[in-house]
C-alpha cells in the first residue's frame, strides 16, 4: 500500500530532521529514565544508577555504589520507571492513532468513552472484585484482574459506540463522536453508582486510583501491564500507511485499497487495549494522548510512520517527567500523577487553541 501522493513531499532539510527525530526522542527518553531514577526522597547520582544497572549485567564500573541505593532502585524506582514508560507509550500512541482515524487533532481516547469505560471496569473490579475472583478462578486474580476488567470496560464502550455509529453499514465519524460523548456520560454515572456503594477501604483505593499514580508499581504489575500494552505499541505502527491514506478521506482511502471500516475496528480495539490497561495500572492520566501527538506532529508532520512511534517515545518521556515532579515537589508526600499531567497539559492545550485561533484569524 502506497503513502497517498497528496501528502506534501518534505524538503531535504526537513527529511534530515525527520530521520533524526526518532533517535533524538529515544536518547531523550533514556536520559529522562536516568534522571527519574536519581530524583526522589533519597537522591541517587545518575552515574550510580548506570553502575548498578551495569553491575546487574556483570559489568563492573569504577563508581561507588551502596546496598541501600541498590535496594531502592531495583525494588521501587526501576519498576516505577518501566511502568511509566509502558503507560506513557501506550497513551501517546493511542492518542496519535485516534486522531488519525478521526482526522481530528482534538480527538482523545476519552472522547469515545474509552477512558470512562476503562474506569468503569476497574472500579467494578475494585468494588466487586472478591466475588468476581472467586467465580472466575485464580487466573484473573490480582495483578491481572484490574487490567482485564479495565480492558473489557474500554472494549465494551468502544463496541457500543461503534454500533451506535453504524449508518447503512458504515461508520459515520460524526455519529461516532456523539455516541462517544453519550457512552462516556453513562459510564461516569455507573462509576459514580459503584463508588456510592463502596466500602471505606474501597473508597480510598478508588480515590487514589482515579487521581492517577505509579506509586503501586511492582514487578508483577509491570509484567501484567507489559502483557497487555505491548500489542498496541507494536501493532499500531503497522497501520501507519492506512492512516496516511485515511487523511485523504474514507472514499479516497478505499480507492487506494484500504478497508477503512476494518482498519477502524482493529485500531479501536488496540486503542481500547492501551487505554484500558493504562487506566488499570496507573489510574486516570489525562492529556498525554491529546498533547503528545500535537507536539510530535509539529515536528515531523502528519506522516504516521513517524508520528506513531514518535508519540510513543514522547509520551513515555512526559510521563516520567510528570512522575518525577509528583514524587519530589511535595516531599515527603506525593502528588497524584493525574493532577501533574492536567496542570501541565491544560495550559499547553490552551496555548495550542490560541495558536490555532490566531492562524484561522
Amino acid at each position: 500500500m502506497l503513502v497517498p501522493a497528496a501528502l506534501p513531499l518534505p524538503r531535504p532539510r526537513t527529511r534530515t530532521r525527520r530521520r533524526l527525530i526518532l533517535p533524538a526522542l529515544f536518547v531523550l527518553l533514556a536520559a529522562s529514565a536516568i534522571l527519574a531514577a536519581a530524583f526522589g526522597g533519597v537522591r541517587m547520582p545518575p552515574l550510580e544508577f548506570v553502575a548498578l544497572l551495569a553491575g546487574k549485567a556483570g559489568i563492573a564500573l569504577p563508581v561507588e555504589t551502596t546496598q541501600e541505593h541498590a535496594a531502592i532502585l531495583f525494588a521501587i524506582r526501576l519498576p516505577r520507571i518501566v511502568l511509566g514508560v509502558l503507560v506513557g507509550s501506550g497513551l501517546g500512541i493511542a492518542g496519535a492513532a485516534m486522531q488519525g482515524v478521526f482526522r481530528n487533532p482534538l480527538a482523545d481516547p476519552g472522547l469515545l468513552g474509552l477512558s470512562s469505560g476503562g474506569a468503569l471496569g476497574a472500579v467494578a473490579a475494585i468494588v466487586l472484585g472478591a466475588h468476581g475472583a472467586q467465580a472466575l478462578g485464580p487466573w484473573i486474580a490480582a495483578p491481572h484482574m484490574l487490567p482485564v476488567a479495565a480492558f473489557l470496560g474500554a472494549l465494551g464502550a468502544a463496541w457500543i459506540v461503534e454500533r451506535l455509529a453504524q449508518v447503512e453499514g458504515r461508520i459515520a465519524v460524526s455519529m461516532f463522536l456523539l455516541a462517544g460523548i453519550a457512552v462516556a456520560a453513562l459510564c461516569a454515572a455507573l462509576t459514580g453508582l459503584l463508588t456510592f456503594t463502596a466500602t471505606d477501604a474501597q473508597l480510598r483505593t478508588i480515590l487514589f486510583w482515579t487521581l492517577g499514580s505509579l506509586g503501586g508499581a511492582t514487578w508483577k504489575t509491570v509484567v501484567a501491564a507489559a502483557l497487555f500494552l505491548s500489542a498496541p505499541v507494536v501493532l499500531l505502527p503497522r497501520f501507519a500507511r492506512a492512516l496516511n491514506a485515511l487523511l485523504l478521506g474514507e472514499s479516497e482511502a478505499r480507492n487506494l485499497g484500504v478497508a477503512a471500516d476494518h482498519v477502524k475496528r482493529v485500531i479501536t480495539v488496540l486503542i481500547a487495549l492501551a487505554v484500558g490497561t493504562s487506566v488499570a495500572v496507573s489510574g486516570v492520566v489525562g492529556f498525554i494522548g491529546l498533547i503528545v501527538p500535537h507536539v510530535v506532529r509539529l515536528t515531523v508532520g502528519p506522516d504516521h510512520r513517524l508520528l506513531l512511534p514518535g508519540s510513543a517515545l514522547l509520551g513515555a518521556t512526559l510521563v516520567l517527567w510528570a512522575d518525577a515532579l509528583a514524587r519530589t515537589v511535595v516531599l515527603p508526600a506525593e502528588l497524584p500523577l493525574g493532577i501533574v499531567t492536567a496542570s501541565v497539559g491544560a495550559p499547553c492545550f490552551i496555548a495550542l487553541l490560541v495558536r490555532e485561533r490566531g492562524r484561522l484569524g
